[in-house]
């Protein structure tokens, strides 16, 4: 008995991160946030995220310290818009075994979010509709409503257009982590003052994806936001990617992770091994299908890839 109770107190969910194959801004809207055009891609670097019933409030702890434990935390807002749209009367313990770094832009506090609502649409069986949880998740995070329906998506707006794109071909990844991190809000704040923008050719990227042409897709990843993160470290791991067999290579979101595409897995490998040391991680990686999904903590494993620097 205690075992089928303790099977509805408690879900297990993984939310993979992502990486930007390009990223562009079309410009502002009335609020003054900047407009994006972006084609994201979910990989198998993933967060993983336990929920488990209690009776009132939303709690949260981590494998790190340095996560927020309040309403500041995305994650905990997600939970607390659930509550507040489904008008359920309960409460949730999120713990959040954390892969990717903050300030990363690879989304991995967005990834949190995206988690927990799937996981608490499973654990208080409100059964919404995908599209419904994305609306929940866009007042927690621009970035959540694509971190629960993940995959291959061409994104515009402040992040609540998802439109159906081509499947990103087979490929290898590597994902390089430099020393420091950088602000989102910096990043974008820096951009409006750019005379120089990085062209962005999304429409030829998304031609590249229908065509299934890997080479074409890396020559046109692209990100606006590379010179406005003023990272001295995303040109020199770009280069050194470039120089160990990627066929493009490019910073991810606002940074500060750049990222190498390869069409062979042992080229990839010997690519990681060269930053061994030189960045504070390294992490090896797939495109995958899917946003955060539930799974069976017994039978499945947090299946992260990944080397540290």
């Amino acid at each position: 008995m205690y075992g089928k109770r303790n099977e509805h107190s408690k879900v297990t969910v993984i939310a993979p991160a992502k990486i930007n194959l390009s990223l562009d801004i079309t410009g502002t809207d009335e609020r003054g946030y900047h407009l994006l055009d972006m084609l994201m891609q979910s990989v198998s670097i993933y967060e993983k995220i336990t929920l488990t019933k209690q009776q009132r409030n939303v709690t949260i702890s981590s494998n790190t310290r340095y996560i927020p434990t309040d309403s500041k935390n995305v994650a905990v807002k997600a939970a607390l818009e659930f509550f507040k749209a489904t008008g359920v009367r309960g409460g949730v313990h999120i713990y959040v075994k954390k892969t990717v770094p903050i300030k990363a832009g690879m989304a991995g506090g967005s990834a949190d979010a995206a988690g927990v609502l799937v996981g608490l649409n499973k654990l208080y069986r409100t059964n919404l509709s995908r599209e419904r949880l994305c609306e929940i998740g866009l007042k927690a995070g621009s970035d959540v409503p694509f971190m629960i329906v993940g995959g291959t998506k061409r994104v515009q707006g402040t992040g609540e257009i998802i439109l159906p794109a081509p499947a990103m071909p087979k490929c290898y990844i590597v994902v390089c982590m430099p020393a420091r991190g950088v602000s989102t809000p910096a990043a974008f704040a820096n951009y409006d003052g750019l005379t120089e923008k990085i062209p962005v050719d999304t429409e030829g990227l998304v031609a590249a994806l229908s065509d299934g042409d890997l080479r074409r897709i890396a020559q046109k990843t692209a990100n606006v936001l590379e010179p406005a993160a003023a990272s001295p470290d995303t040109e020199p791991i770009k280069e050194k990617l470039m120089n160990n067999g990627a066929l493009g290579a490019v910073m991810t979101g606002s940074g500060a992770r750049v990222f190498g595409i390869f069409d062979d897995e042992n080229k990839r490998r010997l690519a990681a091994e060269a930053f061994k040391g030189k960045v504070r991680s390294v992490f090896l990686a797939h495109p995958v299908p899917h946003g955060a999904i539930i799974i069976n903590d017994r039978k499945r494993r947090n299946s992260a890839d990944y080397t540290r620097g």
